[in-house]
């Protein structure tokens, strides 16, 4: 532990911040993700006098939207800095992120996670087979969407969204709720 913290004297601080102003058309996303991830952290501060809180659920999804959503939680994204959590427990949650058309076994499961949660709460659909189906919604085991299930506040659409459309479908919805 002693070593640990010599070798951080001796070495300082080696991470930069980022210059806004530097950044040239190359790194064009670069600055649309923290101008957009910035305003989303003032609203996020605002509403919640904290941060955002999510549980996110695959109730039978490709694992297309999950790897989305891992992506805006890597070091380019980072929407942990903006605020936004993902939690184990639908207990610590404030709103309920949605994945895959709804199987038939994970319909209660869905239900009873939602019911878990405090309130105020709400339900977050993530690509297009969440929010009716998809090209499932006339599978046999398939319910036809979480909107059948449960009341749904936002709707990121795409197949799948990448991550910079989650960030500003989530800054839009906040906006205007």
């Amino acid at each position: 532990m002693l070593h640990i913290i010599k070798n951080r004297l001796l070495k300082g601080i080696v991470t930069t911040p980022i210059d806004l102003k530097s950044l040239g058309k190359e790194n064009l996303v670069d600055w649309r993700v923290e101008t957009v991830g910035l305003e989303l952290k003032k609203i996020i501060r605002k509403k919640f006098c904290r941060s955002l809180h999510i549980r996110e659920v695959d109730t039978g999804s490709c694992g297309a939207c999950e790897s989305e959503i891992i992506a805006t939680t890597n070091p380019f994204y980072d929407i942990q800095r903006f605020g936004i959590n993902f939690v184990a427990s639908p207990r610590h949650a404030d709103a309920l992120l949605v994945t895959g058309p709804v199987s038939k076994n994970m319909a209660l499961a869905l239900k009873k996670t939602y019911d878990a949660m405090p309130e105020p709460k709400f339900v977050i659909t993530l690509g297009d087979c969440a929010l009716n189906g998809g090209i499932f919604k006339d599978a046999y085991y398939v319910e036809k969407g979480v909107k059948n299930i449960l009341p749904v506040a936002c709707h990121v659409p795409g197949c799948p969204p990448e991550p910079f459309e989650i960030i500003q479908a989530l800054l839009a919805f906040l906006k205007k709720s």
